[in-house]
């Protein structure tokens, strides 16, 4: 089968044999895999191990086989990835043996993978192949970031600096569902635009004076994925007592801030990183009941796949990149 693959540090399509169910596990034909920020970092994390290594944490596809003892799926149901392995019951944070899909395990950016039964859901009936290939590791980060750490309800005001990662586009889709009001910041014109076509009630731009911009705004929650360039600015407008999230840094991950003007605001700080089996399944209730599609921006095929990492990394995306398997 087709495959992209990381190899002896270099970026690939290579031919790789084709998977086997094993016990417990089920191999799935791909339809959709979809990038995320994560997958640039693996060729420096990885560094240059000889054996081939598939790339991609989120795809979509349908059963094609099942081994001994499978239960919960059969041959041709259509299903999604859930990328966050072995975590399963929603806590504080991951047990020890949580991992990502996409290193060390071969991830999704092939023709065909073999996962635990435990990894895989139903497909939601709304969403078409690359709505549900792209949806489970950004739109779990921030379900769990949103509503499991943030404590999001009616009525809140959130501010989102970054407008267009896949991430923010879910947020701002979920925020708008439960009736939040939502304020997001952007270097783009266009991208602020966008955020406001998709529920962003205010959109600023990011090198704005965002004090001043939001005196008569009183910002309940922060959800910071940002990092260093935007943190304290980030900080300097929570309320005091409010809520702030991170679960990201795409600038400098080590920041400075004031210790002091923190316990005074008497601010709440939280981390969070992807999210358990038991917040997916909300996740994908929430999908249906209130009929959310992700946001697309554009779709490659595996051929492509080396162009699809090229765009992704200049940063220009508003929402998703899709890579389009078969069918």
């Amino acid at each position: 089968m087709k495959a992209f693959v990381l190899e002896y540090g270099e970026l690939k399509i290579k031919e790789m044999d084709e998977p086997r169910a094993g016990k417990g596990e089920i191999v799935v034909a791909l339809r959709i895999a979809g990038l995320n920020r994560r997958d640039l970092y693996i060729p420096n994390r990885r560094g240059n191990e000889k054996e081939a290594l598939i790339l991609g944490s989120d795809g979509a596809g349908i059963v094609e086989s099942i081994g001994e003892d499978v239960t919960r799926f059969k041959v041709g149901d259509e299903v999604i990835i859930n990328p966050s392995l072995r975590w399963f019951d929603n806590s504080d944070a991951p047990p020890k043996e949580f991992d990502l899909l996409g290193m060390p395990d071969n991830g999704t950016f092939a023709e065909k993978i073999v996962i635990s039964e435990e990894q895989l859901e139903k497909k939601p009936a709304n969403l078409s192949w690359e709505e549900a290939g792209v949806l489970a590791l950004s739109a779990l980060t921030g379900f769990r970031a949103l509503f499991t750490k943030g404590e999001i309800k009616a009525g809140d005001t959130i501010f989102i600096p970054g407008a267009g990662s896949g991430v923010a586009t879910y947020l701002i889709a979920f925020a708008k569902n439960i009736g939040a009001r939502i304020i997001v910041t952007s270097r783009s014109e266009e991208k602020q635009k966008l955020a406001k076509e998709l529920g962003a009630d205010i959109a600023l731009d990011t090198n704005s004076d965002w004090e001043k911009e939001l005196a008569d705004e009183t910002i309940d929650l922060v959800i910071e994925s940002v990092g260093r360039a935007t943190f304290n600015r980030s900080l300097k407008v929570l309320k005091k007592g409010g809520r702030m999230v991170t679960f990201g840094a795409t600038t400098e991950d080590t920041i400075d801030f004031d210790l002091r003007h923190f316990f005074y605001g008497q601010y709440q700080l939280f981390g969070t990183t992807m999210g358990s089996r038991d917040e997916l399944r909300a996740l994908l209730i929430h999908v249906e009941k209130y009929n959310l599609h992700p946001v697309i921006d554009r779709t490659y095929t595996l051929e492509q796949a080396q162009q699809a990492f090229d765009y992704l990394k200049k940063g220009k995306q508003f929402g998703k990149i899709a890579l389009q398997i078969e069918g």
